[in-house]
């Protein structure tokens, strides 16, 4: 399947811009319930114990941010499918503008776009398990272990779909000198 030039520029930059703004929203939200309550969803990534998820329920119950936290926990759920295309459509703008020729470069951008949307899925999870231990109000130690695996599957993605935005900016920026010298070249 082909995608038009200016259709992938355009879907590129709307999710990007999309998750970008999601993201924005959530990390001032989460920045709030930490200033309110010590503990924020973002912190629940970094546990490594069912006492740190049962002492941060316990610091949310009193003060009703729950709430707050199983909100910021949905609203991830929203940026989720918004990272995973805006990465996925990084890894093609970088394939076509860093390596347009078919080969071992290209085929690797583009086995990489996968990667941010299995971390998407990976992320679903984390935030699942969480929400369970949130709604049930205890923690176990198999919760514990899937949930930090998860996490850590979801970052090392995150950290790809960086790399392919990266490039993609790169190739945009490359795209952009070569237009700039081809028109110049006829002065």
């Amino acid at each position: 399947m082909r995608i038009a030039r200016a259709t992938l520029m355009k879907s590129w930059t709307r999710f990007s811009v999309l998750a970008a703004l999601v993201f924005a929203v959530l990390a001032y939200l989460d920045y709030r319930l930490k200033a309110l309550a010590g503990v924020n969803t973002a912190d629940m990534g970094g546990f490594s114990s069912k006492v740190e998820f049962q002492a941060a329920f316990v610091v949310w119950r009193p003060l009703d941010l729950a709430v707050r936290a199983g909100f910021n926990l949905g609203l991830d759920y929203l940026l989720m499918p918004l990272y995973a295309a805006a990465f996925f459509y990084s890894g093609i703008v970088a394939a076509e503008g860093l390596a347009p020729r078919p080969g071992r470069t290209r085929r690797i951008i583009l086995a990489m776009i996968w990667v941010p949307v299995i971390g998407a899925f990976a992320g679903a999870c984390e935030n699942a398990l969480h929400l369970s231990m949130l709604f049930q109000g205890t923690a176990n130690d198999t919760l514990v272990m899937a949930s930090g695996i998860a996490n850590r599957v979801k970052m090392v993605a995150l950290m790809v779909g960086l790399l392919l935005f990266v490039g993609a900016v790169m190739a945009r920026f490359q795209e952009r000198r070569a237009r700039q010298t081809r028109v110049g070249f006829g002065d």
